[in-house]
């Protein structure tokens, strides 16, 4: 019994993957994903663009503490270390096709982010 994807579905899966992927290496990437889904929409595609932007905004905000002084450093370096972490596991998750949020923010960022890249 063959248990094989047809081809085409294999293909399927594999470009759902790149958006994803692609999407978490910079914001470069992030911009060309953005293109990629518009072209050829999928789930898991729009799943981890709005993860990464969610991590985009929650970095930008961690930026703008770290215009106070002592105290807003500190959270900046708390924050900054805290996005590399749910970076890689989303980069992870993407990696395996996996529709899987990153912790603790993740299904945040799929609520306040539903409307985009639909």
């Amino acid at each position: 019994m063959d248990t094989a994807m047809p081809a085409s579905e294999t293909t399927a899966a594999a470009e759902d993957r790149t958006v994803a992927i692609v999407g978490y290496l910079t914001i470069i990437g992030f911009i060309a994903a953005i293109v990629m889904h518009m072209n050829r929409k999928t789930q898991v595609g729009a799943f981890h663009l709005r993860q990464v932007l969610g991590l985009v905004v929650t970095g930008v905000a961690g930026g703008i503490c770290a215009m106070v002084p002592i105290l807003g450093w500190i959270v900046w370096i708390v924050v900054t270390l805290g996005l590399i972490a749910l970076w890689l596991l989303g980069l992870l998750s993407a990696l395996r096709g996996d529709m899987r949020p990153v912790p603790i923010l993740g299904e945040h960022y799929q609520r306040w982010f539903a409307g985009a890249f639909q």
